[in-house]
């Protein structure tokens, strides 16, 4: 039997092309205007396919969420698991942001900056609104669970899911047959997914090809010490969840980085966490974790465990304040740490969220917001590293989650890619 080339390598191969395909656009046609319009183009590619991971990521996460909730037989072992997820992302948040604060003190990436700095009342054009605790605890919960769907707030379809699946499962024998049904959607996403997922090699490449025909690889030289710095502190950041992880499920850890390799590549190029939603849940299944855990465990991460976007938001702020010279005292400094803890809580979801957090609490503390269009042109290049940390953060907080509730078994040679829910959830 012929052996099966792993998707990794065609994702790898498609960056590269990108790259090339998209360095070639950049020097053939230098105009700004005409690169723009060409970039745009062969974006749609991206475009439709992340189009399509939206189309399924709210069936697939309520279907996945209901089933492995209904299959914990009460409502007790829901919240013992949310607790426990909710203190390792609570801690991992933390870490995130004090690990940016001291490497950003530390390296002064903003100072000797060598770039022309925009006047301070320059606009960014994002919205921003004060944050209130009653508006995010509001938000939590949907005024519809089709609405929450359309809009793909994966928060509000968790919130949602978590009664429907208590409710199948306080009705006994009677919910048996709606929980079948809703079993059934669930392997019926999984294979739409499936499907879909071939698509991701024409997706990166198109994305990869897009931003640099727009940007070029010359934007990279000029904010190659901003950049450096960053990666340095998600390489650091990276080291430490995998240490967090080693200390839980022990050597293993290895494993579940290089079974996870596939979700995280394409979180990387796509600069997409939600594009790595349905690989990583397949890749936790080939590890061991039960699929009541990570359907459970996954969409809460995907809003409360967002490490590499955090550190994105330390470095960019503090960035600014060095850029434009503003001394911020240590206990300002971690007051705006703590407030974008909480505001970062609700990032999921929106479009550039991490800018708009991030301009929200320069607001807050009289800083310019301007200085993020310093940070603009090379965005999506950082947005590549962060949602990729997202994934393998996500990844190794439901492995230490499930090891916690003994749900974490030995890793499936055989599982077949989008494993039916029913084999995984008993």
């Amino acid at each position: 039997m012929k052996k099966k080339r792993p998707l990794t390598l065609y994702i790898l191969c498609a960056m590269l092309l990108g790259i090339l395909t998209g360095y070639a656009c950049h020097e053939t046609f230098p105009e700004t205007k005409m690169a723009a319009s060409i970039a745009s183009h062969i974006s749609i590619a991206t475009d439709v396919f992340l189009r399509l991971i939206k189309m399924i990521i709210a069936l697939l996460v309520f279907s996945t969420l209901t089933i492995g909730i209904a299959h914990m037989g009460d409502g007790k072992s829901a919240g013992r698991i949310g607790m426990k997820a909710m203190g390792w992302f609570v801690l991992a948040s933390l870490v995130s942001l004090s690990l940016g604060m001291v490497l950003s003190n530390y390296m002064q990436l903003g100072t000797n900056l060598g770039l022309p700095l925009p006047p301070q009342d320059a606009t960014t054009g994002l919205k921003t609104a004060a944050f209130t605790l009653k508006d995010f605890v509001s938000h939590l919960v949907p005024k519809s669970p089709i609405e929450a769907m359309a809009n793909n707030e994966i928060l509000q379809v968790l919130v949602f899911s978590i009664f429907f699946g208590s409710a199948l499962s306080a009705l006994g024998e009677h919910g048996k047959k709606l929980t079948a049904v809703i079993d059934e959607l669930a392997q019926v996403m999984l294979t739409i997914t499936g499907s879909i997922m071939k698509l991701a090699p024409l997706a990166v490449f198109a994305a990869m090809a897009s931003v640099v025909t727009t940007n070029g690889l010359g934007i990279l030289a000029t904010f190659a010490k901003f950049m450096g710095g960053f990666y340095l502190g998600l390489f650091c950041l990276w080291a430490l969840l995998i240490a967090a992880g080693f200390v839980f499920i022990g050597p293993r850890v290895f494993r579940l980085l290089a079974l996870i390799r596939e979700p995280f590549l394409l979180a990387f190029s796509t600069a997409s966490s939600e594009a790595a939603y349905p690989k990583l849940l397949d890749s936790l299944d080939k590890f061991g974790v039960q699929r009541k855990i990570s359907s459970f465990v996954l969409p809460m991460g995907y809003s409360f465990n967002l490490d590499g976007s955090m550190m994105y938001c330390t470095f960019a702020v503090l960035f600014i304040t060095q850029a434009y010279g503003i001394d911020l005292s240590l206990g300002t400094q971690i007051t705006m740490l703590l407030l974008l803890m909480l505001t970062s809580k609700g990032m999921a979801g929106v479009p550039r969220a991490s800018l708009v957090v991030i301009a929200a609490t320069l607001n807050q503390f009289n800083i310019p917001e301007a200085g993020l269009l310093l940070l603009m042109g090379v965005d999506q290049f950082l947005d590549m590293g962060r949602s990729a940390t997202n994934a393998v953060g996500n990844a190794i907080a439901t492995a230490v989650v499930a090891k916690w509730e003994g749900a974490l078994e030995e890793e499936k040679t055989d599982v077949p890619a989008l494993t039916p829910v029913h084999a995984r959830a008993a």
